[in-house]
């Protein structure tokens, strides 16, 4: 999950090299965390959301073959 999370971010953003993705294990879930640069935030989220509501439903589907909960924050 970290590392497809992490290829979509890269492809979005212009500065690749300061995208940052950590894993937090839950006891039910897991949290991934996605940091980029304050420039590439906007480029990130989309409009209106749409480009996270995207990555959070492709990486979502990703863990549901994998039997896991899987919930993406931009940071």
């Amino acid at each position: 999950m970290k590392q497809l999370l992490e290829t979509i971010a890269k492809a979005l953003v212009d500065s690749p090299d300061e995208v940052q993705v950590s894993e937090v294990t839950g006891e039910q879930s897991i949290i991934l965390e996605l940091k980029v640069a304050p420039d590439d935030m906007g480029k990130v989220i989309g409009k209106q959301g749409r480009i996270a509501k995207a990555i959070r439903t492709v990486v979502k589907a990703a863990a549901v073959k994998e039997n896991k909960h899987v919930v993406v924050e931009i940071i």
